[in-house]
């Protein structure tokens, strides 16, 4: 049958309370003692009997144990001291970027015309020369692309140019003339004596245009 969990309770009777007290002291001080020596533990046992009597264990010494516990409770309240101001430095700083954030919120409505309800004159004309300066921004980086595209572009130009010319030059056709040499051309065409053919008058005596008749 098993056995159910025994509650822990003040023993009342004085007398077993006493031999509970010899039995249980003595297992616990032979726990420790061999904690110390099978783990090689530092291990300080102190117990006061329901009378006052002292009963001690000690690895090293008490005292010693003692003094390194009490260094150690010290560094434990530094270290718990310390990560509380950071812990309320941290709380100071988010607040104060929740601030920033909501400022920086309440700026950006105006810009976009939203709540300009409660503005001053002041607020209004600062507000008109932000959005003018951003404009101002907004246009010049418009023309600078602008301009770089148009740069692109004469590149690709230029690129073309050049491939059509090594075609012309691979399949042996002369490229386009310059402009003046077309011009030049259309001179020479204009006023050359060209022969047309033309002959004026009847079939029997037709003579070609700027010869004399006979």
């Amino acid at each position: 049958m098993v056995r159910g969990k025994t509650q822990l309770k003040r023993i009342e009777k004085t007398t077993s309370r006493q031999i509970t007290f010899c039995k249980r002291r003595t297992g616990i001080l032979k726990k420790a003692f061999e904690l110390s020596v099978l783990c090689d533990a530092e291990v300080a046992l102190i117990v006061f009997s329901p009378a006052g009597k002292l009963y001690e264990f000690a690895s090293t010494s008490v005292r010693e144990t003692m003094e390194r516990y009490r260094e150690y409770q010290k560094d434990v309240e530094v270290d718990r001291t310390l990560e509380e101001k950071i812990l309320q430095q941290l709380k100071e700083d988010a607040a104060e970027i929740a601030k920033k954030i909501e400022a920086i919120e309440v700026a950006k409505r105006k810009l976009m015309g939203e709540g300009l309800g409660l503005c001053t004159i002041e607020e209004l004309q600062q507000i008109e020369q932000q959005l003018e300066r951003s404009l101002s921004k907004v246009r010049a980086r418009k023309m600078h692309v602008f301009k770089e595209q148009v740069d692109q572009l004469k590149e690709k130009e230029k690129t073309l140019e050049a491939e059509n010319a090594m075609l012309y030059e691979k399949l042996g056709i002369r490229g386009r003339q310059e402009p003046s040499e077309e011009k030049a051309m259309v001179a020479s065409i204009e006023y050359s004596d060209v022969d047309t053919g033309l002959f004026i008058g009847p079939p029997q005596g037709r003579i070609k245009s700027g010869q004399p008749h006979k």
